[in-house]
């Protein structure tokens, strides 16, 4: 089907866009029955592949007038998150994408410079958009370049502290930059903390200007107040703007405000985005938006107005298709709260991401031990370590692809106390539809330098509820529990035990031992039967803890002629390297060959068609192990462990 046939079925005017230009043309009429049309198209589409929903169904009118007022891609346009950008990629020509949204050969679900000049940067990580608008203003005011730099940032996105960084730069340098805040008072869920509370004030209090008008005229009409008073009595006009609106919170810093503007009236939008291009310093604009606007399953949704199904779903319903599974989320949440309910020192710790982590249940339960800290990692990671250092044992639940934002706060501010904090990584390993920056592929290297830290990788329902555990009850230093995405496979029970390390599976011959880390445990039972069928003897284990590498595991190896690791994170510094280290501290020689995710920006698919990518599946993984054991036996003057034991 052509674009022009497809678009055609969600409305004659879509089917005419293929780029700003053709915004530009249109009348106000037209883009009234326009936005209906994209939501159409947005509901449609993502309701066959999964995707975030919620927050482009919010962010129509704006991205609209957004391009009837700049003209990108000289004027360059930036979404904090990068999730809400669908209706910019609908402006810009990738309609037909959309069929295969956030899947192999289709579009991102983020913005891509891959995809169209359209795009600059590709964030989906938040509150970075407006550093990068800061530098790039500086670049252009530099270089003598007349080109608008403009910064969508979700309210949920200021809760982080480089938005407050970038605002003070940008307010001392004096560019012209416009941010326009997209208010819709959530990230994930409502969004917490004291700015939200500001901008919900504001939205509860339009009125604010009348107020001030009449608190000057009063200041002016009190006899006993003369010219000299006026200032004291100016700070108490301050003090009724502060309480109701943010503006000065904003002009302090130098930023003009404008608004607050109704983000789903086109015109309204349009016109402040004019006067803020204009004025030559920088700018924001306060667009009030409802998320999973013009959907009812969306708007009724009151966990996250269908921020980000991750499958297909029910136009009518907005339900899932999928049948339900059990998630390794669920299994954590689960057994989070039964801990809780048997420890009252344990408090949870979640950043903006409380349904998605798990963490909600026990906020159900105990919210009076539960803090959302806004989309801060990095405030999350050093609150835990006070709450620690209170007596408490926090447990901080976040995706493994954002603790990295907080690598010096764990360092430094935790382990270097060594204090008893879990940090609790969902979504680690390779996660698939969200692309690389989603990849929770980098904490067992990255954290694994950091000392006392200890990591656990459960391989199924059971190992997560019994690590999780065993890392609270650790009080001497923080720990982390991590684990990949989607359902939890059957429970793998161990053969025996040696101190923490796991057998899953042995043979009379002592060929290969294959460390199987976490969720790969079923992979390694797959490839010890292929490989037997070559006639070698494979002994799997799966080491529960990763780091430090347990001393058995180096026992272990001692005793095979081969040592295969295959772990779901990167080869640089993980699991593998590791384990090598520890081999050549204990001089043990035996050889070992490590599998893993190559240090690269690996592109966005399916979980299986990456792994099938990377080599990490039971037949390429077995083609190897045999390949390379079987490279030992044609060298004849090569010494087994038994060998060289018999000979001693």
């Amino acid at each position: 089907m052509s674009v022009e046939e497809d678009t055609a079925n969600h409305g004659r005017l879509l089917g005419t866009v293929r780029g700003p230009q053709d915004v530009k043309r249109m009348s106000g009429e037209e883009l009234d029955v326009l936005a209906a049309e994209i939501r159409d198209f947005l509901i449609t589409k993502v309701s066959r592949t999964g995707g975030h929903v919620g927050p482009n169904l919010g962010v129509v009118e704006l991205t609209l007038a957004m391009h009837r007022v700049f003209d990108s891609p000289r004027d360059r346009l930036l979404f904090d998150t990068g999730h809400q950008a669908y209706v910019h990629k609908i402006l810009t020509g990738r309609q037909a994408g959309f069929d295969k949204l956030r899947q192999r050969g289709g579009l991102s679900g983020y913005p891509s410079q891959a995809e169209s000049e359209h795009d600059l940067i590709e964030n989906s990580h938040a509150s970075t958009a407006l550093s990068y608008a800061d530098g790039l203003a500086k670049a252009y005011a530099l270089r003598g370049e007349a080109r608008s730099v403009v910064a969508v940032v979700g309210d949920g996105a200021l809760t982080g502290g480089m938005c407050w960084e970038a605002l003070n730069n940008i307010a001392t340098a004096g560019n012209s930059l416009v941010i326009v805040v997209n208010d819709n008072g959530r990230s994930y869920s409502p969004t917490i903390g004291g700015l939200a509370d500001h901008l919900s004030s504001l939205r509860l209090n339009p009125g604010y200007e009348k107020v001030l008008d009449t608190v000057k005229e009063a200041l002016g009409s009190t006899p006993l107040v003369g010219k000299p008073m006026y200032e004291v009595l100016h700070a108490v006009k301050k003090g009724i703007k502060d309480a109701v609106a943010p503006q000065a919170m904003f002009e302090d810093l130098g930023i003009k405000y404008v608004g607050p503007v109704d983000g789903h009236d086109v015109g309204a939008v349009e016109a402040a985005l004019r006067a803020a291009k204009n004025f030559g310093g920088p700018v924001i604009v306060h667009a009030v938006t409802r998320k999973g606007y013009g959907y009812r399953p969306a708007e009724e949704d009151e966990a996250d107005c269908l921020h980000g199904p991750g499958s297909a779903f029910d136009v009518e319903t907005g339900a899932l298709l999928a049948a339900p599974s059990v998630k390794w989320t669920h299994v954590f949440a689960d057994e989070l709260l039964a801990i809780a309910d048997e420890r009252p020192d344990v408090v949870g710790i979640t950043a903006a991401m409380a349904e998605p982590t798990g963490i909600a249940k026990l906020a159900r339960k105990y919210p009076e031990r539960v803090y959302d800290v806004g989309i801060a990692e990095q405030h999350a990671a050093t609150s835990a370590a006070g709450l620690a250092l209170g007596g408490l044992h926090p447990v901080v639940a976040v995706y493994a692809t954002f603790l990295n934002r907080a690598f010096d706060q764990v360092l430094l501010d935790v382990a270097m106390h060594k204090l008893p904090v879990t940090f609790v990584l969902d979504r680690a390993g390779i996660t698939g539809p969200d692309g690389p920056s989603h990849y929770g592929i980098w904490d067992m290297s990255v954290f694994g330098v950091v000392p006392g830290l200890r990591i656990a990788a459960p391989r199924d329902a059971a190992t997560l509820r019994e690590e999780l555990r065993e890392a609270m009850a650790v009080d001497n230093g923080p720990t982390v529990v991590r684990f990949p995405t989607g359902a939890v496979a059957a429970d793998l029970p161990a053969l025996r035990r040696v101190g923490p390390v796991d057998v899953l599976a042995e043979s009379a011959r002592t060929d290969v031992l294959l460390v199987a880390v976490g969720s790969f445990g079923q992979l390694g039972m797959e490839v010890a039967a292929r490989v037997a069928e070559q006639g070698y003897g494979v002994t799997v284990v799966d080491p529960r803890w990763v780091r430090p590498v347990p001393a058995e595991l180096v026992d272990l190896a001692a005793r095979h002629r081969l040592v295969v690791s295959v772990e779901d994170g990167v080869r640089v510094g993980g699991v593998g390297d590791a384990l090598a280290q520890a081999m050549r501290d204990a001089d043990v020689r035996v050889p070992l060959k490590d599998l893993g995710v190559p240090a690269d920006w690996h592109p966005h698919g399916t979980r299986a068609q990456i792994l099938a990518d990377l080599g990490l599946t039971a037949q390429d993984v077995a083609r190897n192990v045999t390949g390379w054991i079987s490279g030992l036996d044609a060298t004849p003057d090569r010494l087994t462990p038994s060998d060289a034991a018999a000979q001693n």
